[in-house]
């Protein structure tokens, strides 16, 4: 096959109108302007968006924001108000896809059901992420990304043995829905392009459950083993050795030697190939069994080395290894820096911002980098002109709070 010369990107004409807040849902539509979706980012007329308050913000810029609502334009409207709502529904026979993040019943109350949505664009979708979806009791509950973290048995998996469930210094719940919410309307734009006569419908997406859904096998391991899985530290109570060891000068790395063949590969990197036929550790049941005394070993060794040792015959045995990287790390590395795994996004304020580059990379086809996140309402003209509101009206409802 050969690969697209095309710039235009798999998502080219999906039109998205974003009206959530934050982080989870509208990282979702980013994901798909990266490819190539024209989204539109609503906000209220007073831009008092979270997002916009969230470290790290430089003399009144708000960069988290410019940086996660990259390649979109951005409108302000209030559909509370009569006329804003009027205004919402009329564009929406122009849009494919609504993504919405307010609490359950919300939307009603504006009088924009989803019978009512559907009725102005009998086609669109509209994607629903909420913390715990559209049903069950727990369905008006707030949704921020630790609670689902927490609720969906993900932060039980993170901390030392015996001690308290940490969260990471990063909301993975918010980018983990991000991804399904991605998932969510790529999926269903496959099937509206396949069928001119299919009709839109309503996405049901609840933080807590995509969360839980990468969690495969909790289920199945409480069932059949009597298990519930409980924090380990660093190490992984499924496979073994797979642990953060800390060299001599002090170096945090990570490794996994999970198959017996790397496992054998490891033992002899250190000196130690007796080890690999020992009967504690010759397979990797044995080797969880005996995690203590084997993690005692390799502990031992490393922290008797410098880590440019430890580095050096790890990567001539090929075994899997890593330091914890911080953010200098990845941006002096040289594999990052080859593969332009950071990237600089225009901005109209700075000249450009650093950001992650496009995920994924499509051979052949070079996307064109978006520009940073909008300003409170700075596409107003430039949208609500495509839709025959004028200058002066545009004026009028500025003036009324509707814009």
């Amino acid at each position: 096959m050969n690969p697209t010369s095309s710039p235009a990107g798999a998502l080219a004409g999906v039109r998205i109108l974003d009206m959530a807040t934050v982080l989870a849902a509208p990282m979702g539509a980013t994901l798909c302007a990266d490819h190539g979706a024209d989204v539109v980012k609503l906000e209220l007329p007073d831009g008092s968006d979270a997002l916009r308050g969230l470290q790290p913000v430089k003399d009144g810029v708000p960069l988290w924001w410019k940086v996660a609502n990259r390649g979109k334009r951005g409108i302000t409207l209030d559909v509370r108000q009569a006329r804003g709502r009027e205004i919402f529904l009329s564009m929406l026979p122009q849009f494919d896809v609504l993504v919405e993040n307010f609490r359950s019943g919300t939307l009603d109350r504006w009088g924009l059901d989803i019978a009512t949505l559907h009725q102005a664009n009998p086609r669109l979708v509209v994607v629903r992420l909420t913390g715990f979806g559209q049903t069950g009791p727990y369905k008006s509950r707030p949704g921020y990304a630790r609670i689902f973290e927490a609720m969906s048995g993900f932060t039980n998996l993170t901390g030392e043995a015996g001690g308290p469930p940490l969260h990471s210094n990063f909301p993975v719940g918010d980018a983990v829905a991000g991804l399904f919410c991605a998932f969510s309307i790529a999926s269903e734009m496959v099937r509206l392009r396949s069928d001119p006569q299919a009709m839109g419908v309503e996405v049901d997406l609840a933080a807590t459950e995509a969360l839980f859904r990468l969690l495969d096998c909790l289920p199945v391991e409480h069932e059949a083993l009597g298990q519930v899985r409980r924090p380990e530290g660093n190490r992984a109570s499924y496979t073994a050795p797979s642990n953060m060891y800390r060299s001599r000068d002090g170096q945090f790395f990570t490794l996994v030697a999970s198959s017996n063949a790397i496992f054998t590969r490891l033992c002899e990197a250190i000196g130690e190939p007796a080890m690999a036929s020992d009967p504690r550790f010759n397979t990797n049941p044995a080797r969880v069994k005996h995690l203590q005394v084997l993690d005692d070993l390799l502990g031992a060794w490393f922290a008797r080395h410098d880590y440019s040792v430890v580095s050096e015959r790890l990567e001539q045995a090929g075994v899997p290894f890593s330091k914890a990287y911080t953010i200098e790390d990845i941006e002096q590395d040289p594999h990052f820096i080859a593969r332009g795994a950071i990237v600089r996004l225009p901005d109209p304020d700075g000249g450009s911002l650093p950001a992650p580059c496009i995920v994924p990379r499509v051979v052949g086809r070079e996307m064109k980098l978006p520009r940073t996140g909008p300003s409170v309402g700075e596409h107003n003209a430039e949208v609500y002109g495509a839709f025959g509101i004028g200058g002066e009206e545009l004026e009028r409802l500025r003036a009324q709070g509707v814009v």
